[in-house]
């Protein structure tokens, strides 16, 4: 049973049921204190009564013979506990007690008595405790009848009332079972009890990041079929070339031409696909990663590439500080920055990849990759950023999504990408900012 109307239900009657019974207990021992207060002060006045009428104490003189109308008992006792009378002879009554008011224990049940000293005996008043607790339980009875009544009405009102109240509710749980799968609109929150609007809120704000989300797929996917149309043209027209050719020259030329082609086309279709994994994983789970390994394992990767493009790929002060972070992921991060700078460096130049510890403001771990090559104006540096987006009159192959692919796995381990100049003038320098605990 997990209905919260029901459970509402189940505790607003209990709560009335609990409060009936509170009631009824409290109503009970007022009734029981009121009835003792009575019956205390009537054994005190029939033995002040007796005590003045009694001359003698002879049997039976000015004594009655019992006291009906409550019950009472009346006994007289000599001093040294002899008992000369008892209007019920038959009754186990207590036997002699203290002067005054005291509450005594038989096997007949409690009794209250109420005892009085006159001229050398003591009359001696006793009531069974019994008779004013029937009396106390006829009167909260009697108080509590009209409530009788009135609970199958107020448990009426209490359904009602909750039926009402949880209509808005059900009326919105129906209104999101009958939308479309496809339906991401905003839900109407009008109506409905400020306790569900959180809930209204919360679901609003994700099928807004649910339409971004697919929005972003959809222009993801235009993107990316748009980008691989030029290299699949080129590799069509390319193989056509092959096919065409006349002389081992020509065919090795052709053939020189296609490997390059598929290379491009197998890189670009492998960066979309990291960037794809990024944007729909999002934040995985971290572990201690050494950044330095892999910033070596990745260098010595690519120094093919640099070796075949003439450019000198070093590393500078790695060390083996470690940062929490994804490995495959920041591997990719450090081939895109490593790669990106290897084809935009000219023959001649140099690259070189860094780990420097910082304290400035708060512990930090900035890779840095510095090259000598063209550099980004600063007005272009932030729409680098953007996926396939390429540089104006840029003459270097590329996919224009190194960068965002890059920023996109910085954000997911809470690090910061900054594009500056390099220090001994022309060409780039990119620093990614890692937090160390």
């Amino acid at each position: 049973m997990n209905s919260l109307r029901t459970k509402l239900l189940l505790w607003l009657l209990g709560a009335v049921a609990v409060i009936g019974a509170g009631g009824a207990w409290v109503s009970y021992e007022h009734a029981l204190e009121e009835a003792n207060t009575f019956f205390d002060y009537h054994l005190q006045e029939t033995a002040m009564v007796l005590r003045d009428q009694a001359y003698g104490f002879a049997p039976r003189s000015g004594l009655p013979d019992e006291v009906p109308a409550y019950d009472f008992v009346v006994q007289v006792w000599t001093l040294d506990g002899l008992r000369i009378y008892q209007s019920r002879p038959h009754t186990v009554v207590p036997g002699l007690t203290q002067l005054g008011l005291s509450t005594a224990e038989t096997s007949n049940g409690r009794w209250r008595v109420y005892g009085v000293e006159a001229r050398g005996r003591v009359i001696q008043v006793a009531q069974p405790m019994n008779v004013r607790e029937s009396r106390a339980a006829k009167l909260a009875l009697r108080t509590l009848q009209p409530f009788a009544f009135l609970l199958p009405a107020l448990a009426l009102l209490i359904v009602w009332i909750v039926r009402r109240l949880v209509r808005p509710v059900r009326e919105f749980s129906a209104a999101v079972r009958a939308r479309r799968p496809g339906t991401l609109e905003p839900l109407a929150d009008t109506g409905l009890p400020d306790e569900i609007r959180p809930v209204v809120t919360s679901l609003n704000e994700l099928l807004a990041r649910l339409r971004e989300s697919i929005e972003r797929e959809r222009a993801f996917i235009a993107d990316a079929a748009h980008e691989l149309r030029t290299p699949l043209t080129a590799l069509d027209l390319q193989v056509q070339q092959l096919a065409t050719s006349a002389t081992l020259a020509e065919r090795e030329t052709a053939i020189d031409q296609l490997r390059a082609g598929v290379a491009r086309a197998v890189r670009l279709v492998e960066q979309l696909l990291a960037l794809a994994r990024e944007e729909r994983e999002g934040q995985r789970a971290l572990q201690p990663v050494g950044l330095g390994e892999i910033a070596r394992a990745v260098v010595a990767d690519l120094l093919p590439l640099a070796d075949r493009r003439g450019v000198d790929l070093g590393i500078v002060g790695l060390n083996d500080v470690r940062v929490d972070g994804e490995p495959e992921s920041l591997r990719v991060l450090v081939r895109n920055l490593v790669d990106n700078a290897i084809r935009y460096t000219p023959p001649g130049g140099r690259v070189d990849v860094a780990l420097e510890q910082r304290t400035s403001s708060r512990p930090q771990l900035a890779l840095a990759v510095t090259d000598t090559g063209p550099g980004i104006p600063a007005s272009e540096r932030e729409r680098v950023f953007d996926r396939f987006y390429r540089l104006p009159g840029s003459e270097t192959s590329g996919s224009g999504i190194g960068l965002a692919l890059v920023r996109s796995i910085a954000r997911h381990h809470g690090a910061e990408v900054r594009l500056l100049d390099a220090p001994e003038g022309g060409g780039l320098r990119v620093e990614v900012l890692f937090p160390l605990s």
